[in-house]
């Protein structure tokens, strides 16, 4: 039976449905977030289930010291995956082999907003506004009980651990696998989904046509790490095309496996007093498998992220982390933390007084005011929690960008002064 290949090295971005024990040995049952193809040929669908399970636990050293200072105890750990079978659509089970993977999260589409429009107080006004949005959602947005739980869960001294459920890893395959050709699916004319459950609408594959000039939409990998900390202004950088992208005649502009050839235009690293980095980047260079090149002018418009929920980027591809509310959480702190101190209805409601102000170290600071019933010591409890809210927004060292080796990136390009791509020749 003829048989397709995909070859060692190839991105599978999988994504778990359900919420799983923190143990090593813990089975694992995940989907494909994203189609897989192999020489423009569809390979595996997307939401392909891969079986594979936690091989070990390492620890969360840097969750673990966080966690402590604000009065939870619980051993965090990073848990290293491996799959290791791909079942097929007619329900054949393949063995995999895979490289491990540890930086497991659930993943968010980070999105290019339109240009902002107004003076520097009216952006302001919207960063602000966008900020409550945010917080409102932690009430409001889907799964709320849960989160909620868990929330009152991280106020524990311990408490149990477990995989999320939307926890993503993109594992790469460590060996060249033969599919069946009867399951490997041909993707002539066909558009195919490629999003996570938490990304925007898919967006298509086959080129636009703006100004008479054609507009793809190329899904990518980055090849290498990108971080703020140590990247350098005209660095190179490369992208690895996932999914061929094809004229309105259905022939091939973009192929699959082709090289996008890019370099970092902006960066700033992270530095003290919660100054967060910044990083751009954008790509001016198709290299075809054949070394044919074209050039292009390219703008990043989406890429997946861990941290996406920390980061915004601009209507021009720089992304940053998101402004953080520097006043009013540690103002409101700080008044909490003089509560216990208010004397204007004498000592009635002392216990309920010494609780609401001690809340700087979880639920053991608020037991310990309790107990001790003095106010002196719930204030310094609160006043505890208000200093270490301001040292972490004015003093302590900013946030760094990092996008991990094949992040999933979503790329706007339009050839510059030269002919549509055409199929290469067999």
């Amino acid at each position: 039976m003829p048989k397709a290949t995909l070859p060692a090295g190839t991105p599978l971005s999988v994504m778990v449905d359900n919420h799983l024990p923190m143990h090593a040995g813990q089975s694992i049952r995940a989907r494909l977030i994203y189609p897989v193809y192999a020489d423009n040929t569809l390979i595996f669908p997307e939401k392909t289930i891969l079986s594979g399970t936690v091989t070990e636990l390492r620890s969360n050293h840097s969750q673990r010291v966080n966690a402590r200072i604000n009065g939870d105890f619980t051993p965090f750990h990073i848990p290293v995956v491996r799959f290791t079978q791909i079942t097929l659509a007619d329900g054949t089970s393949l063995p995999l082999t895979t490289s491990t993977a540890t930086d497991g999260a659930p993943l968010i589409r980070l999105v290019a907003p339109p240009p902002r429009k107004g003076c520097f107080i009216r952006k302001q006004w919207d960063s602000g506004v966008q900020i409550l949005k945010d917080q409102i959602a932690t009430f409001t947005a889907p799964d709320k009980g849960d989160r909620l739980l868990q929330l009152f869960y991280h106020q524990l001294p311990y408490h149990p651990e477990r995989i999320e459920k939307g926890t993503a890893w993109t594992v790469e395959t460590a060996e060249p696998l033969s599919v069946p050709q009867q399951s490997a699916l041909s993707p002539a004319g066909t558009v195919a989904s490629s999003s996570p459950a938490t990304a925007q609408p898919a967006q298509t594959t086959i080129a636009e046509e703006r100004g008479g000039r054609p507009t793809w939409l190329i899904q990518a990998y980055l090849r290498d790490q990108l971080t703020s900390a140590t990247a350098k202004s005209g660095q190179t950088i490369e992208a690895i095309v996932a999914e061929p992208v094809y004229n309105p005649d259905h022939t091939i502009a973009v192929p699959q496996g082709a090289t996008i050839v890019g370099a970092i235009t902006q960066v700033k690293p992270a530095r003290s007093f919660a100054r967060a980095g910044t990083l751009g980047f954008d790509f001016k260079r198709i290299v075809l498998p054949s070394g044919q090149t074209q050039n292009v002018q390219a703008a990043l418009i989406g890429a997946d992220s861990a941290s996406a929920a920390q980061l915004a980027m601009d209507s021009e591809g720089k992304v940053k982390p998101k402004p953080q509310d520097k006043i009013v959480v540690p103002l409101l702190l700080v008044l909490l933390a003089t509560r216990p101190l208010d004397s204007d209805h004498g000592n009635s409601n002392l216990a309920g007084k010494n609780f609401v102000g001690a809340n700087g170290f979880g639920l053991v600071g608020n037991i310990v005011s309790l107990a001790r019933g003095s106010p002196n010591v719930a204030v310094g409890i609160g006043a505890y929690g208000a200093a270490v809210s301001l040292y972490r927004r004015w003093i302590a060292h900013g946030k760094e960008v990092t996008f991990a080796r094949d992040t999933r990136i979503v790329l706007q390009t339009t050839p510059r002064n030269a002919a549509v791509l055409k199929p290469e020749a067999p």
